[in-house]
């Protein structure tokens, strides 16, 4: 069975994000990038289902510019064994990202499509069940507990009153949360054989695909500074200040 892993190159979450003075969108240049957290959970759940002998082989993929081969190469570092590039310079947003996956799901046909619940950038949390949708594929969100049985996979989900398990027949899509697993520490040697590995490059053009943004960002600004604490006397002074300056109750 295939797993294909879709990665996204997003700013790494170390770093404090800075808008831009004109207010068009987020600053970043000079800015470290990295693979965004929860795909690199997908992809070393993938490797963990390899390993276990319930995959054959795992196909990382990213659309975006040709940067995104770093992310990819980290993939393939972590246990990936070729990579896609869908290389457009294009701003991306869901429903195309979701368009170019249908596209390599068909061309690929992999059992399993594991992908991270949503990236830390737009935190739009849409690409996996947008993809479900457009590939009529049984889906699983926010993904704690994955475990494949023959032509079945078992996947406990977290939900708001506790956890759910449901089963789905492959393929099927997956999104995955933070406690799925803990990624592993990417060596030095595996960094060097993940250069050798195969990188395949695209256009969204050679896969039938427009790419073309239907939404429009109008301005991106900060939240607003925080106003300092003060100390009240009594809980009548609390609840008055509540009611009638927060005017929250």
């Amino acid at each position: 069975m295939k797993i294909l892993v879709p990665v996204k190159r997003v700013v790494d979450y170390n770093v404090k994000v800075r808008v831009k003075s004109d207010g068009t969108g987020v600053d970043i240049a000079n800015v470290k990038m990295s693979m965004n957290p929860f795909d690199e959970i997908a992809v070393e759940e993938a490797v963990r289902l390899k390993e276990k002998g319930a995959a054959t082989e795992i196909i990382a993929v990213s659309c975006g510019d040709a940067k995104c081969q770093e992310t990819l190469r980290t993939a393939m570092a972590i246990g990936a064994d070729r990579g896609i590039l869908v290389e457009t310079t294009e701003e991306l947003q869901p429903l195309a990202v979701a368009k170019l996956l249908k596209a390599l799901v068909d061309k690929e046909q992999p059992g399993l499509i594991i992908l991270g619940k949503q990236a830390i950038d737009d935190d739009a949390n849409q690409t996996g069940q947008m993809l479900a949708a457009l590939a009529d594929l049984p889906q699983a969100t926010f993904a704690s507990k994955v475990e494949v049985a023959g032509d079945k996979v078992n996947v406990t989900r977290e939900v708001d009153g506790g956890l759910e398990t449901i089963s789905l027949s492959v393929p099927a899509v997956i999104t995955t949360d933070l406690r799925l697993n803990e990624p592993r520490y990417v060596t030095l040697p595996n960094i060097m054989k993940a250069k050798k590995k195969q990188l395949d490059t695209f256009k969204p053009e050679d896969l039938g695909v427009d790419v073309k943004p239907r939404l429009k960002t109008l301005k991106v600004s900060e939240p607003p500074k925080r106003g300092a604490g003060i100390k009240v006397p009594d809980v009548a002074t609390l609840v008055d200040k509540l009611k009638n300056e927060a005017k929250v109750i």
